[in-house]
C-alpha cells in the first residue's frame, strides 16, 4: 500500500501545532521573548541587538498589539515552524523522494532548536528559519532540477536571503555557503547575471539595517564584535558549545545526523555528488565557524543551529536508503520524537508545579541559575504588585505618577510585558547602554523620571541587585523592600523585593542624545 506522505505531513503539522499551542498558553514568556516584545512596541528600522523582523512578526500575530498574550506572541514561531516543515519536505522530495522529505520533516521537528527554540518560543530565529529553509528549497531546484536559468527563482532566492538577514544578520551565511558551492561545483554560474541580481536584492533588503546603524554609530556591529573579541583560548567554552549543540539538536537526532554524515563521507565519493557537496557547504562551515569562535569566547549553542538544517537531509537519505520496508516512523525517530514530546510535557509540568527551584538556595540570591523561573511566576506577581500600587497611591505612600525603574534588560523585559501592563506604570531604564539595550531607545519616547517623582524598583531574588546602593544618589529615600513570594507547589521558589524610592532629587540623563 502506497503511503500518502503529504497527508501524513498534514497530520504531523496538526499534532505538533496543537501541542505547541497548549504549551505556549501554559508557561510565561522567557527572558528573551519578553525583551523582543519591546521590538514590537517600538518599531524601528533595526534595533540594538538584532534587525526588526521578530518585532514585526509579533505585531502581525497580535493584531497590531490589540491582542497581547503568550499565545499570540508565540503564534508566529508556531506558524513559521509549519512553513519550514513544508519546505523541508519539499527539499527532501527534490533531493531524492517524498519518503526522504518525510523523514527530514520528522528530524526537523525532533530537533530541540528547530522544533522548540525557534519553533515555539518567539526569537529572531523564529521568523528566520522559514526564510532560511525556503532559500535552501530554491537552491535545491536550481542545483538538482537544473532550473538555474529561471530569473524568478533567482529573484526569490535574493529576497528570501534578504528577509532571513532582516531577522538575524547571520542570514548572510546563506550566500557564503552557496558561494562556496558555486566555486566548487558551478564555477560557470559566476558568469550568470541572474546571480548578481539576486545578490543586489539581498543588499536592498539590508538597507534598513545599514540606515539604522548609520544613525546609531554602527552600535549593533560594536555590540556583537565585543562578544567575540577575546583572543585567549578557552577550552571550557568550546566544550560547552559542543554539549549545547548535542542537546539543542536532540541527543538522539544529533547522533543520527553525525553518523549519517560520517557514513556518507566514508562510503561515497562525496565530491562526485553535487547534492552532497551543496549540503555540506550549507552546513559544516557555519558549524565550524562557531566552534572556532567558541575556542576563544563564550557562545550560545543556537547560533550554529541553522547550520545543522542542511545536515538533516543526510540523516533522512540514510534512513530512506537503509530501511527497506515501508515504515512511517523508524525506531530512531520514534525515540527522538518521544524524547522531545517528553521534554515539552515534563518541562511544562516542572515549570508550573515543581515545589523547588534548581538554582541557589542562599537567601541573598535565592533561585539564581534556575531557568524555570524565567518562565513562571510573573503573571501572579504582577497582579499582586498591581494591588500594592493601588493601595500605595490611595494611602499616599507613593505619588500617582510613579514609575518602575530598571537597570538591566532582564528583568526589564518581564517587568515591561507583565508588570507594567498590569499596573499601568511605565518602565524607565537607569544605567548604561550595555545593560539597558533597547530600553535606552524606549527612554527617549517615554515619560521621564523628573525631580519629585516616586518610583518602584523590583528585584527578583534570582537576579540580585542593590537599589539602595545604585540609586541612592537619585532619590531622597529608598525604603526597605516589601517581599512578595512566588509560590509553586505550595513552596516558596523565589522572592520579589519591591522597593519604594521616593522624591527623585536628580533626574538621570538619557544615555542616547
Amino acid at each position: 500500500m502506497q503511503v500518502n506522505y503529504r497527508q501524513r505531513l498534514f497530520y504531523l503539522l496538526l499534532f505538533t501545532s496543537l501541542l505547541k499551542l497548549l504549551v505556549a498558553g501554559l508557561i510565561d514568556l522567557g527572558n528573551d521573548e519578553v525583551y523582543y516584545y519591546t521590538y514590537a512596541e517600538q518599531l524601528d528600522w533595526s534595533h540594538f541587538d538584532h534587525p526588526p523582523m521578530v518585532g514585526l512578526l509579533m505585531r502581525l500575530t497580535s493584531l497590531n498589539l490589540h491582542l497581547v498574550n503568550e499565545v499570540t506572541m508565540r503564534l508566529g514561531a508556531i506558524i513559521g515552524s509549519c512553513i519550514s516543515t513544508y519546505f523541508i519536505f519539499k527539499i527532501g522530495s527534490v533531493i531524492k523522494s517524498e519518503r526522504t522529505g518525510w523523514f527530514a520533516a520528522l528530524i526537523f521537528n525532533c530537533s530541540v532548536y528547530t522544533g522548540i527554540i525557534s519553533g515555539l518560543f518567539i526569537l529572531p530565529d523564529s521568523p528566520q528559519i522559514p526564510f532560511w529553509v525556503a532559500s535552501l528549497y530554491i537552491m535545491s531546484r536550481m542545483i538538482i532540477n537544473e532550473e538555474d536559468r529561471k530569473i524568478n527563482l533567482w529573484l526569490l532566492l535574493g529576497l528570501f536571503i534578504g528577509l532571513a538577514t532582516l531577522c538575524k544578520v547571520h542570514g548572510l551565511y546563506l550566500w557564503a555557503g552557496f558561494g562556496l558551492f558555486i566555486i566548487i561545483k558551478r564555477i560557470k554560474w559566476l558568469l550568470n547575471w541572474r546571480l548578481y541580481v539576486a545578490v543586489f536584492i539581498t543588499a536592498i533588503c539590508m538597507l534598513p539595517i545599514i540606515y539604522w546603524n548609520m544613525q546609531n554609530h554602527f552600535i549593533t556591529y560594536q555590540f556583537h564584535s565585543a562578544r567575540v573579541s577575546n583572543h585567549h583560548i578557552q577550552i571550557s567554552s568550546f566544550i560547552q558549545e559542543l554539549i549545547g549543540e548535542f542537546l539543542y539538536q536532540n541527543p538522539i537526532a544529533f547522533v543520527l545526523i553525525i553518523f549519517s554524515v560520517i557514513y556518507c563521507l566514508k562510503n561515497k565519493n562525496i565530491l562526485a555528488s553535487v547534492t552532497n557537496v551543496w549540503l555540506l557547504c550549507m552546513g559544516l562551515p557555519m558549524i565550524f565557524l562557531f566552534w572556532g569562535i567558541s575556542l576563544f569566547n563564550s557562545t550560545l549553542p543556537h547560533w550554529s543551529g541553522p547550520g545543522y538544517i542542511a545536515l538533516f537531509f543526510f540523516a533522512a537519505a540514510y534512513l530512506d536508503e537503509e530501511i527497506q520496508e515501508e515504515k512511517l516512523y523508524p525506531l530512531i525517530t520514534k525515540f527522538a520524537g518521544g524524547l522531545i514530546i517528553f521534554v515539552m510535557i515534563a518541562g511544562t509540568a516542572f515549570i508550573k508545579l515543581a515545589p523547588f527551584n534548581t538554582g541557589s538556595q542562599k537567601v541573598e540570591n535565592y533561585g539564581e541559575g534556575c531557568p524555570t523561573l524565567d518562565l513562571s511566576g510573573w503573571k501572579t506577581f504582577s497582579k499582586e504588585f498591581e494591588l500594592l500600587v493601588k493601595d500605595d497611591i490611595a494611602s499616599g505612600k507613593m505619588n500617582a505618577n510613579a514609575l518602575i525603574v530598571i537597570h538591566n534588560w532582564f528583568p526589564g523585559g518581564h517587568l515591561e510585558f507583565y508588570t507594567s501592563r498590569a499596573s499601568k506604570l511605565p518602565v524607565v531604564g537607569i544605567g548604561d547602554l550595555d545593560h539597558l539595550h533597547k530600553f535606552a531607545w524606549l527612554n527617549k519616547v517615554r515619560r521621564k523620571l523628573d525631580i519629585g517623582n516616586d518610583a518602584y524598583c523590583i528585584v527578583p531574588s534570582n537576579l540580585p541587585f542593590d537599589p539602595m546602593l545604585e540609586y541612592k544618589d537619585y532619590f531622597t529615600t529608598i525604603e526597605q523592600a516589601i517581599i512578595i513570594n512566588q509560590i509553586r507547589g505550595k513552596r516558596v521558589v523565589r522572592y520579589f523585593y519591591v522597593y519604594r524610592m521616593k522624591n527623585c532629587k536628580i533626574a538621570p540623563e538619557n544615555i542616547l542624545k
